[in-house]
């Protein structure tokens, strides 16, 4: 057997597949859902927050719902990011004051873009 982890859009799975013979039908993945690694909090080593905002997944922000200076709770919506016809919230990894806000509402972003920072 070996064991695997992947990254699915942000959501982490362990799985664990069987080494097959060759013969007969393959093996079917055993998989466990392992708990959600946080992938927008991260420290920054420098810049204008101490805790950088990431975007999950590529797309196209649709609207801004913080501003900067503003007081915010974890789990509090920074902005709506739309990707494959769906809107996603990117959400506030931790309580904090947003220091700044790097995209406007229509711009396309990459995975792992900085799309805010907070203090």
């Amino acid at each position: 057997m070996k064991n695997y982890t992947i990254t699915v859009n942000g959501t982490v799975y362990d799985v664990t597949v069987e080494e097959g013979s060759g013969s007969g039908a393959p093996a079917a993945p055993v998989e466990k859902k392992a708990a959600p690694k946080a992938p927008v909090a991260k420290k920054a080593a420098g810049g204008q927050g101490s805790v950088k905002v990431n975007a999950p997944m590529p797309g196209k922000i649709l609207s801004v719902k913080a501003s900067a200076g503003q007081a915010v709770k974890k789990g509090e919506v920074l902005m709506i990011l739309e990707a494959m016809k769906m809107e996603n919230e990117v959400v506030a990894p931790e309580d904090g004051t947003v220091a700044s806000i790097d995209v406007a509402a229509g711009d396309s972003v990459e995975a792992g873009a900085v799309l805010a920072t907070l203090n």
